[in-house]
């Protein structure tokens, strides 16, 4: 019997997927490599903690605390139901990871339940990101700060967006995505804790866009992304999503979590649009939303179908 738990104990600690129980009080008694590996979270940091202390930070796309309210595996532990979600994960660095959670409960041999596990997967495409990076750095297109595109990448983009969209009639829209209270962040904690910020808004953009999109940082704590097949309405769920997950995202700083958020400007590709009256419309929008209050999305009237 204890080779076949070794047995067992083996598998899942090979697994790719992340993996980890609890018993009936939500306190986390196994944690896989995969698991480390998807979360940066070591194992003896976590085991005997409890999944209600917040250490994922399970949220939806809409910034819902998943952990603190609605939290699938407790749900699964009362009704015995198994369940699947697409959520978002807080990474020991500070950035947002997308991942596919499945639940299942656990029962002892009088069928009663005594816990549940969670197996989760990284859906952020990781092959193609690193192929991308060598891209990037090999045609010198890559920011050395944060990792994504430079602007020179992403206005070649837009240029070669522009050109389909006049050529195909391909929906391109872009997202001008500025920093709030940067200076502040800056001035209190220092340039390297600016720094830091930076690279975990740039890694959440980057992880919660899609292959046929792109990311650039345009300068500063300026950031542009370039959505394929959007319109009005899909454009600003986009916009939101991203908005809410940087909302999300934390920096430690000594004893303190040091939050951020986005102001965004939206805009979709226009007959006879250059690459600076695009840029500019999306710039004009991102200010539009900082002066009505920031952290939040603007899509002007001009923009229709």
């Amino acid at each position: 019997m204890d080779k076949i738990q070794e047995w067992y104990k083996n598998i899942l600690e090979n697994l790719y997927d992340g993996v980890y129980l609890v018993n009936l009080d939500r306190q986390i008694e196994y944690w896989n490599k995969g698991a480390e590996r998807i979360t940066g979270f070591r194992r003896e940091g976590v085991l005997g903690r409890y999944c209600h202390d917040n250490l994922l930070n399970h949220v939806t796309a809409n910034g819902h605390q998943l952990c603190l309210n609605g939290c699938p595996l407790h749900a699964t532990m009362k009704d015995g139901q198994p369940r699947e979600a697409e959520v978002y994960l807080h990474h020991e660095r500070g950035y947002r990871v997308p991942v596919m959670v499945r639940t299942t409960p656990i029962h002892d041999e009088h069928g009663a339940i005594t816990g549940a596990v969670e197996i989760f997967s990284d859906n952020s495409t990781m092959d193609g990101m690193r192929r991308h990076v060598r891209h990037l750095e090999q045609t010198n297109q890559m920011d050395e700060l944060t990792g994504v595109g430079n602007r020179r990448f992403i206005e070649k983009r837009i240029r070669l967006a522009l050109k389909e969209f006049n050529s195909t009639g391909r929906k391109y829209g872009i997202l001008f995505v500025d920093l709030d209270n940067f200076k502040d962040v800056n001035d209190r904690w220092g340039h390297e804790t600016g720094d830091r910020i930076l690279r975990l808004v740039a890694s959440t953009l980057h992880r919660n866009i899609r292959s046929e999109d792109a990311l650039g940082r345009w300068g500063g704590e300026e950031f542009v992304v370039l959505l394929a097949d959007v319109d009005r309405f899909s454009i600003q769920i986009v916009a939101e999503k991203l908005r809410s997950l940087v909302e999300q995202t934390r920096s430690r700083q000594s004893s303190e979590s040091v939050a951020t958020s986005v102001s965004i400007g939206c805009t979709l590709l226009h007959p006879k649009d250059t690459l600076v009256s695009v840029v500019d419309r999306g710039d004009r929008n991102m200010y539009r939303s900082k002066h009505l209050g920031k952290n939040r999305v603007y899509l002007d009237e001009e923009d229709t179908e």
